[in-house]
């Protein structure tokens, strides 16, 4: 049985990141792990901080997604590297809406801000970073349904005020709405 294009899309995985700040090993580590569970694009919820921290990500092939963050880094060269990135890296500012397995996705940084985006009802799913501390839930929302709400933690592990972070990242499979928070060895 073959299957049709709408069928590839919906059944598509996703690699969830956010907080790598500038360290560039740990960010590599979780892409490549997601593409070998079947990843098809990256969502980074932010604090990035610069294009040196993605170079080696950009080399392995797969569309990354970004938002800024809190922490300042240096957004024109954020805007320059996507230019040069032949559609592979889309740097979206502050907050990002995408749309992937016929899935609606807010991206943000900060947490309050996922969670308002969530009560919405607008979105499957919502991602955001900034605590460092991984999180999977539902919200309810103003529909009466659920909306996804999803922190990756810090995928490089670092520490933040009362946080004794672990390097994490999560896996989404869009199709069945299911999302694993996954620890860098």
């Amino acid at each position: 049985m073959s299957r049709n294009l709408g069928d590839i899309t919906k059944a598509m995985k996703i690699c969830i990141v956010s907080d790598s700040h500038d360290r560039s090993a740990p960010l590599v580590e979780a892409i490549v792990e997601a593409q070998t569970l079947g990843a098809k694009a990256v969502i980074h919820c932010g604090d990035l901080i610069g294009v040196n921290t993605l170079r080696a990500s950009l080399k392995l092939g797969i569309p990354i997604h970004a938002v800024h963050g809190n922490n300042i880094g240096d957004v024109a060269a954020l805007y320059r590297m996507m230019a040069k990135s032949d559609r592979l890296f889309t740097y979206h500012g502050q907050e990002a809406e995408l749309e992937f397995g016929g899935r609606k996705i807010f991206v943000t940084h900060m947490p309050h801000h996922g969670h308002a985006f969530a009560c919405t009802g607008a979105y499957d799913l919502v991602c955001h970073g900034h605590s460092h501390t991984a999180h999977v839930g539902k919200q309810t929302n103003i529909s009466g349904g659920q909306s996804w709400l999803v922190n990756p933690g810090s995928v490089a592990g670092i520490d933040a005020p009362g946080v004794i972070a672990s390097p994490t990242w999560i896996l989404g499979d869009l199709e069945h709405m299911n999302f694993e928070i996954r620890t860098l060895l």
